[in-house]
């Protein structure tokens, strides 16, 4: 089954709140853990048991992992591995871009079934041009993998690229605008919506951006903790929300260790949802 009717059915099923596992080292600390392979084991894995069972997609943050070197990365491998037996669909924040051979292994990486680092979905950046992606988008169609594409973030950096009119093959429009077109077009004809979605921040204030035909996901970060509220998302996305996937981390990751608080602290964010 494709990734765009497996997110489909389980949001129908679970809600479409997206749930990320950072364990940065302030969180390691505000629960009581040690910033080594031993806490960030006993984190991650204690966010899986609460939350992967609750949510239709779990987000881990992949540079957290990594900063541990190989034992993060083993540690990465056990969550990812023990979100998808709860019934998690897993979206790796990897966030990777590139061009030729690299891009292919970078896909083969994570999209590949017979990686150890195999996932539902990733984030890719596609500032070296929309079609350097093209090894990554080849192999999830093949695997029925699914992609998010950054095309308007909330960090005040990315303003200046992202909202910029591009050049002479962009007839007038924006850097971002460009990528939903470049998304839009590859999720043609795709029911109930196509496998390439994209990343816009739910906090960048407008977008400015036609979405009518990209017929594709939205993941919003920001929800939570970073000041984007209900209404924001309404604003930005429509009153229904349809396949926007509000990702929020901290707003729940900060009620930990105990495993009955994370659950109600995540109930309250989803059911604030369908408010």
């Amino acid at each position: 089954m494709r990734f765009g009717r497996r997110l489909a059915r389980a949001v129908s099923e679970r809600g479409p709140l997206c749930v990320g596992i950072d364990p940065h080292p302030a969180l390691l600390d505000a629960w009581g853990l040690p910033a080594d392979v031993d806490g960030l084991e006993r984190f991650a894995l204690s966010c899986v048991d609460a939350l992967a069972g609750e949510v239709a997609v779990i987000k881990p943050q992949s540079a957290f992992f990594e900063a541990f070197g190989s034992a993060g990365i083993a540690v990465l491998e056990r969550t990812i591995m023990d979100c998808r037996d709860a019934g998690a669909l897993v979206l790796l924040d990897i966030k990777r871009g590139d061009i030729g051979s690299t891009m292919a292994a970078y896909a083969q990486a994570y999209l590949s079934d017979a990686a150890p680092l195999s996932v539902d979905a990733v984030t890719l950046s596609p500032y070296l041009g929309f079609g350097a992606l093209d090894p990554a988008l080849e192999l999830a169609e093949q695997t029925g993998k699914g992609v998010f594409v950054l095309a308007l973030t909330s960090n005040k950096e990315g303003a200046s690229v992202q909202r910029a009119t591009g050049g002479e093959d962009a007839a007038g429009r924006t850097v971002a605008q460009v990528i939903a077109d470049e998304a839009a077009a590859r999720n043609a004809g795709a029911s109930p919506y196509g496998d390439v979605g994209l990343v816009i921040g739910a906090t960048v204030g407008s977008t400015e951006l036609d979405l009518s035909r990209l017929n594709g996901p939205i993941l919003a970060p920001g929800f939570g903790a970073q000041g984007a509220t209900v209404n924001d998302l309404r604003r930005l996305f429509g009153p229904g929300l349809t396949g926007v996937l509000p990702a929020s981390s901290r707003d729940i990751l900060r009620h930990g260790p105990d495993p009955s608080h994370l659950r109600d602290a995540l109930r309250r964010v989803r059911d604030s949802l369908a408010a």
